[in-house]
């Protein structure tokens, strides 16, 4: 049995080696270009929803003349 070094991390913008000042990316470019992405709202999950089936059938309660 072999003994295999274990992968080294890389940067999950570029694939360079990680450094640990940068950690998870290379280089502070790269950190840069992960945060700009984030606050762009590209990492964003795309949300379906649904219909609600009541919405608009509902009647709007009466008002009294002592409801001010």
């Amino acid at each position: 049995m072999t003994d295999t070094p274990a992968a080294t991390p890389r940067c999950p913008i570029c694939g360079s080696p990680r450094e640990q000042r940068f950690r998870p990316f290379c280089s502070r470019a790269c950190r840069d270009r992960d945060f700009l992405a984030w606050a762009d709202g590209r990492y964003a999950i795309p949300a379906v929803e649904a219909e609600d089936p009541d919405d608009g059938e509902r009647p709007l309660p009466e008002r009294h003349q002592d409801d001010r």
